[in-house]
Protein backbone atom coordinates (compact mmCIF):
# COMPACT_ATOMS: atom_id res chain seq x y z
CA UNK A 1 0.00 0.00 0.00
CA UNK A 2 2.71 2.14 -0.15
CA UNK A 3 1.38 3.39 -3.53
CA UNK A 4 -1.54 4.86 -2.17
CA UNK A 5 -1.06 8.13 -1.44
CA UNK A 6 0.42 8.34 -5.08
CA UNK A 7 -3.06 6.89 -6.07
CA UNK A 8 -4.90 9.64 -4.03
CA UNK A 9 -2.58 12.56 -5.13
CA UNK A 10 -3.77 11.82 -8.77
CA UNK A 11 -7.21 11.39 -7.93
CA UNK A 12 -7.45 14.95 -6.12
CA UNK A 13 -5.16 16.05 -9.41
CA UNK A 14 -7.95 14.98 -11.94
CA UNK A 15 -11.00 16.41 -9.42
CA UNK A 16 -9.06 20.06 -8.96
CA UNK A 17 -8.19 19.54 -12.97
CA UNK A 18 -12.03 18.66 -13.74
CA UNK A 19 -13.23 21.15 -11.35
CA UNK A 20 -11.35 23.64 -13.33
CA UNK A 21 -12.90 22.78 -16.50
CA UNK A 22 -16.54 22.64 -15.06
CA UNK A 23 -15.84 26.35 -13.26
CA UNK A 24 -14.67 27.89 -16.71
CA UNK A 25 -17.26 26.55 -19.69
CA UNK A 26 -20.03 28.04 -18.27
CA UNK A 27 -18.14 31.66 -18.57
CA UNK A 28 -17.53 30.45 -21.88
CA UNK A 29 -20.98 29.70 -22.91
CA UNK A 30 -21.86 33.23 -21.05
CA UNK A 31 -19.56 34.85 -23.55
CA UNK A 32 -21.03 32.88 -26.85
CA UNK A 33 -24.14 33.53 -26.13
CA UNK A 34 -23.68 36.80 -25.70
CA UNK A 35 -21.94 36.94 -29.22
CA UNK A 36 -24.27 34.98 -30.62
CA UNK A 37 -26.65 38.19 -30.33
CA UNK A 38 -23.90 40.59 -31.78
CA UNK A 39 -24.18 41.78 -35.23
CA UNK A 40 -22.03 40.53 -37.90
CA UNK A 41 -18.95 40.40 -38.29
CA UNK A 42 -18.65 40.36 -34.61
CA UNK A 43 -21.11 37.52 -34.18
CA UNK A 44 -19.39 35.19 -36.57
CA UNK A 45 -15.90 35.99 -35.86
CA UNK A 46 -16.53 35.25 -31.67
CA UNK A 47 -18.50 32.78 -32.34
CA UNK A 48 -16.01 30.68 -33.84
CA UNK A 49 -13.41 31.32 -31.37
CA UNK A 50 -15.37 30.50 -29.01
CA UNK A 51 -16.63 27.10 -30.04
CA UNK A 52 -12.89 26.14 -30.46
CA UNK A 53 -12.04 27.47 -26.83
CA UNK A 54 -14.69 25.34 -25.69
CA UNK A 55 -14.29 22.36 -28.26
CA UNK A 56 -10.56 22.04 -26.59
CA UNK A 57 -11.68 23.08 -22.84
CA UNK A 58 -14.43 20.68 -23.03
CA UNK A 59 -12.11 17.30 -24.57
CA UNK A 60 -8.70 17.90 -23.28
CA UNK A 61 -8.93 18.73 -20.01
CA UNK A 62 -12.71 18.90 -19.23
CA UNK A 63 -14.02 15.14 -19.95
CA UNK A 64 -10.31 13.13 -19.62
CA UNK A 65 -9.88 14.38 -15.98
CA UNK A 66 -13.29 13.49 -15.06
CA UNK A 67 -12.80 9.63 -16.38
CA UNK A 68 -9.25 10.06 -15.11
CA UNK A 69 -10.80 11.01 -11.65
CA UNK A 70 -13.41 8.75 -11.33
CA UNK A 71 -10.16 5.67 -12.23
CA UNK A 72 -8.28 6.56 -9.43
CA UNK A 73 -11.65 6.87 -7.05
CA UNK A 74 -12.76 3.41 -8.22
CA UNK A 75 -8.83 2.32 -7.39
CA UNK A 76 -8.68 4.19 -3.73
CA UNK A 77 -12.16 2.40 -2.91
CA UNK A 78 -10.47 -1.04 -4.35
CA UNK A 79 -8.08 -0.67 -1.34
CA UNK A 80 -9.95 0.84 1.09
CA UNK A 81 -12.85 -1.10 0.72
CA UNK A 82 -14.35 -0.16 4.31
CA UNK A 83 -14.65 3.55 3.05
CA UNK A 84 -18.06 2.19 1.08
CA UNK A 85 -19.34 1.06 4.79
CA UNK A 86 -19.57 4.49 6.23
CA UNK A 87 -22.36 6.97 5.96
CA UNK A 88 -20.76 10.16 5.23
CA UNK A 89 -19.10 8.01 1.61
CA UNK A 90 -22.75 7.32 0.56
CA UNK A 91 -23.56 10.72 1.02
CA UNK A 92 -20.06 11.64 -0.87
CA UNK A 93 -20.94 9.15 -3.66
CA UNK A 94 -24.60 10.82 -3.83
CA UNK A 95 -22.78 14.07 -4.54
CA UNK A 96 -20.91 12.67 -7.00
CA UNK A 97 -24.09 11.39 -9.23
CA UNK A 98 -25.09 14.74 -8.89
CA UNK A 99 -21.84 16.32 -10.42
CA UNK A 100 -21.80 13.56 -12.85
CA UNK A 101 -25.58 14.94 -13.71
CA UNK A 102 -24.17 18.19 -13.88
CA UNK A 103 -21.23 17.19 -15.94
CA UNK A 104 -23.72 15.48 -18.52
CA UNK A 105 -26.17 18.47 -18.77
CA UNK A 106 -23.01 20.86 -19.02
CA UNK A 107 -22.57 18.71 -21.77
CA UNK A 108 -25.53 19.33 -23.55
CA UNK A 109 -25.19 22.57 -23.17
CA UNK A 110 -21.84 22.56 -24.96
CA UNK A 111 -23.20 20.18 -27.72
CA UNK A 112 -26.47 22.58 -28.48
CA UNK A 113 -23.78 25.64 -28.50
CA UNK A 114 -21.61 24.04 -30.88
CA UNK A 115 -23.93 24.09 -33.03
CA UNK A 116 -25.39 27.43 -32.45
CA UNK A 117 -28.05 26.72 -31.07
CA UNK A 118 -28.76 28.99 -28.30
CA UNK A 119 -31.56 27.79 -25.84
CA UNK A 120 -30.56 29.32 -22.32
CA UNK A 121 -29.87 33.10 -21.44
CA UNK A 122 -26.73 34.23 -20.42
CA UNK A 123 -28.02 34.79 -17.34
CA UNK A 124 -28.88 31.54 -16.55
CA UNK A 125 -25.45 30.12 -17.77
CA UNK A 126 -24.03 32.55 -15.00
CA UNK A 127 -26.68 31.06 -12.63
CA UNK A 128 -25.62 27.50 -13.55
CA UNK A 129 -22.28 28.31 -13.01
CA UNK A 130 -22.33 28.24 -9.60
CA UNK A 131 -23.47 24.41 -9.84
CA UNK A 132 -20.36 22.67 -9.53
CA UNK A 133 -19.48 25.22 -6.63
CA UNK A 134 -22.08 24.19 -4.06
CA UNK A 135 -21.48 20.22 -5.19
CA UNK A 136 -17.10 21.16 -4.35
CA UNK A 137 -18.43 22.35 -1.23
CA UNK A 138 -20.61 19.67 -0.10
CA UNK A 139 -17.75 17.22 -0.69
CA UNK A 140 -15.16 19.30 0.71
CA UNK A 141 -16.51 19.58 4.12
CA UNK A 142 -18.00 16.01 3.88
CA UNK A 143 -14.45 14.31 3.65
CA UNK A 144 -12.95 16.11 5.71
CA UNK A 145 -15.27 16.81 8.53
CA UNK A 146 -16.82 13.21 8.12
CA UNK A 147 -18.97 13.51 10.98
CA UNK A 148 -22.87 13.61 10.25
CA UNK A 149 -23.73 17.05 12.69
CA UNK A 150 -20.68 18.65 11.42
CA UNK A 151 -21.50 18.39 7.01
CA UNK A 152 -25.01 19.20 8.06
CA UNK A 153 -23.66 22.20 9.29
CA UNK A 154 -21.76 22.29 6.32
CA UNK A 155 -24.59 22.07 3.68
CA UNK A 156 -26.51 24.28 5.57
CA UNK A 157 -23.42 26.92 5.02
CA UNK A 158 -23.66 25.61 1.58
CA UNK A 159 -27.30 27.01 1.37
CA UNK A 160 -26.31 30.27 2.90
CA UNK A 161 -23.93 31.05 0.48
CA UNK A 162 -26.24 29.91 -2.40
CA UNK A 163 -28.56 32.71 -1.22
CA UNK A 164 -25.09 35.17 -1.06
CA UNK A 165 -24.17 33.96 -4.52
CA UNK A 166 -27.77 34.93 -5.88
CA UNK A 167 -27.71 37.87 -4.02
CA UNK A 168 -24.33 38.92 -5.41
CA UNK A 169 -25.63 37.74 -9.25
CA UNK A 170 -28.36 40.18 -8.66
CA UNK A 171 -26.40 43.07 -7.80
CA UNK A 172 -23.62 42.27 -10.36
CA UNK A 173 -26.86 42.18 -13.45
CA UNK A 174 -28.39 45.62 -11.52
CA UNK A 175 -24.55 47.04 -12.17
CA UNK A 176 -24.72 45.61 -15.67
CA UNK A 177 -27.79 46.58 -16.78
CA UNK A 178 -27.02 50.11 -15.93
CA UNK A 179 -23.50 50.19 -17.50
CA UNK A 180 -23.08 46.73 -20.17
CA UNK A 181 -19.16 47.18 -19.89
CA UNK A 182 -19.16 46.68 -16.27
Amino acid sequence: MEYYNYIKSFHLIFVITWFAGLFYIPRLFVYQIEAFHKPSPDKEILGKQLRLMTKRLWYIITWPSAILATVFAIWLLILQPYWLEQPWMHVKLLFVLLLFIYHYMTHVYYKQLQNDVVKKSSSYMRIWNEGATFILFAVVFLVILKNTIHWIWGVVGIVVLGVLIMVGFKVYKSIRDKNPDA
